[in-house]
């Protein structure tokens, strides 16, 4: 059983930034305090980095037990380890080596020069999620792109269709780089919390479709995506093509 998906709605990009990082501080204590080890999945783009620099901010005044939080990826540019591009690269050295994350629970879907195709990044990465059993992850945090897509999952593309296995290769993306590893959307949604973030009036239009009560995944991707909760995380101006509620 799914919730409908709830908005929250915050004053700009800064404001918004701080809201998530303390939500997901105190959603990783509340794991841990039930005796959980939680699994969280990142995000790349900016909105992205400027949680993971609040996050390390406020890392020192949290109880949240590093040691005991795995940290895996809902796509990742098919690139060398090293490439400005990886989603992993910024992660890492804004917050998670900040923090003092195990290293061994930092999963990086495998780079070009570790693997040769997507293909088999695609599957290591799937072999990675069943070695550590993860039937669930606490919190799936997702970006959106004007498009509509999410992870890389884009309109129209083959992905969208891709059952029965956690982890795909998308090729010949729209957004550069081209080739891609991708979570799909059964493994997207093995999540209690999906978490949506977006900023800014050029997603706005995306926003407003991925919500609306009609429409189709294969123009909006996002509108696959929905976890026990799903939460919309939003600056008002990304927030502006919404329908306004009653006064």
């Amino acid at each position: 059983m799914t919730d409908a998906p709830r908005v929250s709605r915050h004053q700009d990009a800064d404001v918004l930034v701080g809201d998530v990082a303390s939500a997901l501080l105190d959603r990783i204590e509340t794991a841990q305090a039930r005796g959980d080890v939680p699994h969280v999945a990142l995000t790349g783009g900016s909105i992205a980095e400027s949680l993971h620099r609040e996050l390390a901010r406020r890392a020192p005044d949290s109880s949240v037990d590093w040691s005991r939080v795995e940290f895996w990826w809902g796509d990742e540019r098919f690139v060398t380890a090293d490439s400005p591009d990886r989603n992993a690269l910024p992660a890492r050295s804004e917050f998670l080596d900040v923090v003092g994350v195990d290293p061994a629970h930092v999963h990086e879907v495998p780079s070009s020069d570790q693997v040769a195709t997507a293909e088999e990044s695609a599957a290591a990465y799937a072999e990675t999620l069943r070695a550590r059993g993860v039937e669930s992850f606490e919190v799936m945090i997702l970006g959106l792109g004007p498009d509509g897509h999410c992870a890389s999952l884009f309109p129209g593309h083959p992905g969208l269709a891709v059952s029965g296995v956690a982890v795909t290769a998308v090729h010949d993306s729209p957004k550069p780089p081209p080739d891609r590893v991708t979570l799909t959307f059964e493994a997207l949604n093995r999540a209690r919390s999906v978490w949506f973030i977006a900023s800014g009036e050029g997603k706005a239009e995306a926003v407003a479709r991925a919500l609306a009560d009609e429409g189709s995944v294969e123009e909006t991707p996002a509108r696959g995506v929905r976890g026990h909760e799903t939460v919309w995380w939003l600056d008002e101006p990304a927030a502006s093509a919404l329908p306004t509620l009653p006064a």
